[in-house]
């Protein structure tokens, strides 16, 4: 006998979709953390030459889509689990993904404008 479930189908590919930007995050954050070490927050020219660089620019923009999306739902999920008037969780739900989108365009803006 075939189980029928019902509901939207989201819950597993954004379970699986948030701990693969979880793991792409975590090997950004100790890949800038090796650059780090290796002396390229010595100062800013260093910074900026490091920053410059166009693998560099593309891992950090996957970052922030990473980061992003990870934060989307995990917020979008605290709001569906915790907020019961469907008028006010919507309004959460619609204020987060406007936050969210505008400090994805400001994050790029800053590496582009390097």
């Amino acid at each position: 006998m075939k189980r029928l479930v019902v509901g939207a189908h989201y819950g597993l590919m954004d379970w699986l979709a948030q701990r693969v930007t979880a793991i792409f995050m975590a090997v950004y954050t100790l890949i800038m953390f090796a650059a780090t070490l290796g002396g390229a927050a010595s100062s800013r020219e260093a910074w900026h030459a490091l920053m410059a660089n166009g693998f560099i620019r593309y891992l950090t923009f996957l970052f922030i889509i990473s980061l992003c999306y990870h934060a989307w739902v995990g917020v979008r999920d605290i709001w569906m689990d915790y907020v019961q008037p469907a008028a006010i969780r919507v309004t959460l739900h619609v204020l987060t993904l406007f936050a969210l989108v505008g400090y994805a365009g400001w994050a790029v803006q800053i590496i582009w404008r390097l």
